[in-house]
């Protein structure tokens, strides 16, 4: 049965895991109204036996009586029956305690508990999808002005190159009549995209600075500060001012967070250090920083000036203390020199002397960092969230189980409560217990499963998309035939090097079990993500890499590898073709079936089958030289599926399909036909030279594509006449058994022409770390949890 990990992923992480979670609380209100249930009985049950109590104080109060006579029957009979109403009165009591001791208390402590860690796990996974998203907007904005600064240098260089021809050169020696020269105003130029600003640890937008700098104006006090011989300077506030609204506004949990905000306020250029040496902000009520005209541009607040002596407007940051008109002016000449000196000042200008186009080339390669690095991130925040996910997952399954099986024994419970007291209620508690008998925990967690589920596990990788088409710096998440080209292979280089790393360790295993076992574990994904972080770096994988990790975490990486391509390796516009021929053809037209097959993988681009052929070889291999049964190769085929072939959109249809599990076993057991019509077929192209090329990919033309659908129809349609007029030579061969153990060649040396032999492992044990094969619980772990046991917490071994 398939579990949370593995069924409710979706492209955008929220969406599986908003139907989960639905569920989830859906069942957190399953429980409180069976502990309604519970605690409404014991109230009404309390209740009835006050009131039959009340019976006996009813009849005391009436003088005279039954309580006159000594020996009557009629009094014996009248006591008899007051003394059973005291008597069910006492036992009604009795069950509403029992109700209460043994269901309503453990059992409401236990729902709060319940509630308590699915609302953790939600709110945990929910803020880190926010910090995703949030990563995923920065990429789009900096992959934007990235690609707009590589426009800019394009347009740049393509006017140097037409600004400066050699005189000699075809243009310049063209007969063709030249274009009148016209004159054309330059064109205002698109304002470019303004960038975001890191202020502290946030991220914002300049819509959002401006809002904050307004509120900021709005809400400290601005003022003047007067500085010896320097003069006065407008705009000023203390750092002391500034660092509290931080902290009240900003987030500044501390004082040193908030100093480090308005550092960052001070190199953006919104402040500077007035009356001291340098540009340090510190929280100080000494300390005044003068806010620029910069702020007061962004946010349209008019900028406070002051009036010179002779009533003109004095724009400067700073007035002079000079009392005449003259000195006025000759101080303002002066503080204009003095910032035009500034501006000037190489210690304050990180690029002197640079041209315009050499600045543009500089910006290109600072958005490009910057792209790049963003990119980054958001990979470690899309791998550290799916490894969330994956243990909430987890987590959760065994929380809803554990909850399903509460239920139950909460039933059982309850109708012990009431049946250990009045027996005359026993129907009433067998039909309780035929309830009880009824719930099965596994049958609705299958249930939930099979109508609930959004997707298997495939990860959206948001990959670095260089404006030149260069993919030399990432691996994983590439085109497959980008990645090939790159690496000058027709298959990629992270597929052979681990294929050929572990032909070389297969030996190392004690036992064809482990050898096949690795495979099919299930390896903890952020083990899998942590070689993955070591190997995505488009170059070649170095063999000590490797050597560090135990062979299924390799294994592990080639698979995810696999799932992180952008479209399938046996591409998914095929899908419905493979459907087709899997739903259309029955088993005893295999040969016809196969024929098919091959001719529908010869759609495929080279990469794509160059490295389909790598991978089917090597499994082969592996099932031949293990003498691997028909369950093994089941398997295997159920793992390897989703790798090799999946649809374009993942629907509650395509879920419950098996088309690329029967494909994958095809593949495997008639590897030799497929692939080597595929390679005859691409020798006769290359031999005769000649011919139509072949083509790279699926064919987008739609001219004829009525006549193609026909001509498959035909071919599908005539799988189970053909496969008799195949000759013995075409048959598709049956695998033949193992070779003699004494024999065989390991599986390092399969191919290369070796003559070392190996003994086939008789020994059931195995140096291998990690279990291969099914995993069996211990007695101690077969035992019952209690009804109301809470599960291991998120990253526990229990």
């Amino acid at each position: 049965m398939a579990g949370f990990a593995s069924s409710f992923w979706s492209s955008d992480y929220a969406g599986g895991l908003g139907v989960l979670f639905g569920k989830l609380q859906q069942g957190v209100q399953e429980t409180q109204q069976m502990l309604t249930i519970a605690r409404l009985r014991a109230d009404a049950e309390d209740l009835y036996g006050q009131k039959l109590g009340d019976i006996e104080t009813a009849t005391a109060r009436i003088n005279g009586g039954f309580q006159k006579d000594d020996g009557a029957s009629v009094k014996k009979a009248y006591e008899g029956v007051r003394n059973e109403m005291i008597e069910a009165a006492k036992n009604h009591r009795k069950i509403a305690s029992n109700i209460r001791e043994l269901v309503v208390n453990p059992f409401g402590r236990w729902c709060e508990a319940h509630a308590a860690r699915i609302q953790n796990s939600q709110d945990d996974l929910q803020a880190r999808i926010r910090i995703h998203d949030k990563q995923a907007d920065v990429v789009r904005t900096y992959r934007s002005q990235y690609y707009n600064k590589c426009r800019r240098v394009e347009d740049l260089d393509e006017e140097e190159k037409l600004a400066f021809q050699d005189p000699g050169s075809e243009v310049a020696t063209s007969p063709k009549p030249q274009k009148i020269p016209t004159v054309k105003l330059p064109e205002p130029e698109d304002p470019e995209e303004e960038e975001p600003i890191d202020i502290g640890d946030e991220t914002y937008t300049p819509e959002q600075v401006k809002k904050i700098l307004t509120h900021m104006l709005g809400s400290i006090r601005v003022g003047e500060a007067k500085v010896p011989i320097l003069g006065t300077y407008q705009n000023v506030s203390t750092g002391a001012a500034i660092t509290e609204y931080i902290q009240r506004h900003l987030g500044g949990s501390s004082v040193s967070y908030a100093e480090r905000i308005g550092q960052d306020l001070v190199t953006h250029g919104f402040l500077r250090l007035v009356g001291n040496v340098g540009n340090t902000f510190a929280n100080s009520s000494k300390m005044n920083y003068q806010w620029r005209p910069k702020v007061f541009q962004i946010t349209g607040i008019p900028e406070k000036k002051q009036l010179g002596r002779s009533g003109t407007i004095v724009s400067l940051g700073r007035t002079s203390t000079a009392s005449s008109v003259d000195g006025d002016a000759q101080s303002s000449a002066t503080n204009s020199v003095g910032d035009y000196l500034s501006g000037w000042n190489p210690l304050t200008n990180a690029h002197p002397n640079e041209t315009p186009a050499d600045r543009l080339r500089r910006e290109a390669r600072e958005a490009d960092a910057r792209y790049k690095a963003a990119v980054r991130k958001l990979d470690a925040l899309r791998c550290n969230l799916e490894e969330a996910m994956m243990e909430h997952f987890k987590f959760m399954e065994r929380c809803e189980l554990d909850r399903l099986k509460a239920i139950k024994a909460v039933i059982l419970d309850f109708s012990g409560a009431i049946s250990n007291v009045i027996p005359s209620l026993q129907s009433t508690v067998d039909n309780m217990m035929l309830f009880q008998e009824t719930v099965q925990p596994l049958g609705d967690l299958r249930y939930l499963l099979e109508n609930y589920r959004t997707g298997a596990f495939v990860p959206k990788v948001q990959i670095y998309e260089n404006y030149y088409n260069s993919v030399d710096e990432q691996t994983f998440g590439v085109d497959i035939e980008a990645r090939a080209r790159s690496d000058k292979k027709r298959v990629p280089t992270i597929v052979t090097t681990i294929l050929t790393f572990l032909d070389n360790h297969y030996p190392d295993l004690e036992g064809d079990s482990a050898r096949r076992g690795i495979w099919l574990v299930d390896v903890p994904l952020p083990a899998t993500h942590h070689l993955r972080s070591l190997l995505n770096t488009g170059q070649t994988v170095p063999h000590d890499v490797l050597d560090k990790y135990e062979l299924p975490i390799v294994a592990s990486v080639l698979k995810l590898y696999l799932l992180e391509l952008p479209d399938s390796l046996v591409s998914s516009t095929v899908y419905e073709v493979v459907k087709t021929i899997y739903s259309n053809t029955d088993t005893a037209g295999s040969a016809a079936r196969i024929s098919v097959i091959q001719s529908t993988l010869g759609q495929l681009r080279l990469a794509n089958i160059a490295t389909l052929d790598a991978i089917t070889t090597h499994f082969t291999r592996l099932i031949d030289l293990t003498s691997a049964d028909a369950a093994y190769v089941s398997a295997l085929s159920a793992v390897l599926a989703p790798c090799i072939l999946r649809p374009k959109h993942e629907t509650s249809l395509s879920m419950t399909e098996r088309y690329n599990v029967r494909l994958v076993r095809d593949l495997l057991e008639h590897k030799d036909q497929i692939f080597g019509e595929l390679k005859r077929a691409a020798s006769r192209t290359h031999a005769t030279g000649g011919g139509a090329p072949r083509a790279r990919g699926v064919p987008t033309d739609e001219s004829r594509r009525k006549e193609h659908m026909e001509e498959r129809a035909r071919a599908i349609a005539a799988a189970g006449a053909g496969a008799n007029s195949y000759t013995a030579g075409e048959r598709p061969r049956d695998r033949a058994s193992s070779p003699n153990p004494g024999l065989r060649q390991p599986l390092g040396a399969a191919g290369a022409g070796g003559s070392q032999a190996r003994d086939r492992s008789t020994s059931a044990a195995t140096r291998f770390p990690i279990k291969t094969t099914v995993v069996t619980t211990s007695p101690t772990d077969r035992r019952q949890r209690g009804s109301l046991e809470v599960p291991g917490a998120v990253g526990s071994t229990g």
